[in-house]
């Protein structure tokens, strides 16, 4: 019996790993949306906005008054608005991981 035990704590940290890599993947499928603009990875090219790097509160606040209306935008009102807070504030925090 210890071994069935065993088998079942097993089993259920390696779906856990499983689905925590899901997440992350699916993070990275999010933010990869905001590289035509702000880069690879939040690196972006000159004359654009660098995500990589930056405070995730500050990126979450930012966010949400483009999905909100309060901050004026060009098309970021627009796409910000596609995605819950919850995935807002977990593509904010992705950046606010990369390098710069």
């Amino acid at each position: 019996m210890p071994f069935v035990k065993h088998g079942l704590v097993v089993t259920a940290l390696l779906a856990s790993a499983v689905g925590a890599h899901a997440q992350v993947n699916q993070i990275k499928v999010w933010a990869a949306a905001c590289a035509n603009c702000h880069g690879t990875n939040g690196r972006a090219e000159p004359g654009m906005e660098a995500l990589a790097g930056k405070n995730q509160d500050d990126m979450v606040k930012t966010l949400l008054a483009y999905k909100a209306g309060t901050k004026p935008a060009t098309i970021m009102h627009q796409i910000s608005k596609g995605y819950s807070d919850e995935q807002l504030t977990q593509i904010a925090g992705y950046f606010a991981a990369q390098k710069k």
